[in-house]
């Protein structure tokens, strides 16, 4: 009894500085792409930069619901992408190393909102 309890003053006493310290470096900061909508499934969105032809993947994770207009202030369903259409994709990379999209803009190819001149 006495040594289970040992165990986990030990474990205790050893994850503290850990615990403690601050999340600096787990805490990536976000980045943004602009381009053309390549692929996009339920999983993942393919969108490619026409200037650079630089093609980046992300993954989108189950029950994705930041879709935006250009402004922000209206909200779509992730059917509303379709391929060859100009977005913004706001991501991180803090899973495993692996981009994820946290929002989507739609947009013109003039990094306007949809329906302006």
């Amino acid at each position: 009894m006495y040594t289970a309890i040992l165990r986990a003053a030990a474990l205790t006493a050893a994850l503290a500085p850990v615990l403690a310290a601050p999340h600096s470096v787990a805490a990536a900061t976000n980045s943004t792409f602009y381009g053309i909508t390549v692929h996009v499934s339920s999983n993942n969105i393919k969108v490619q930069d026409p200037k650079t032809k630089q093609t980046l993947s992300f993954l989108i994770v189950p029950k994705f619901d930041q879709v935006f207009s250009a402004d922000g202030k209206t909200t779509y369903q992730m059917s509303k992408i379709k391929a060859g259409q100009y977005v913004g994709i706001i991501y991180d990379q803090k899973a495993l190393g692996a981009r994820h999209a946290d929002k989507i803009y739609l947009l013109t190819n003039a990094n306007q909102r949809i329906g302006t001149q």
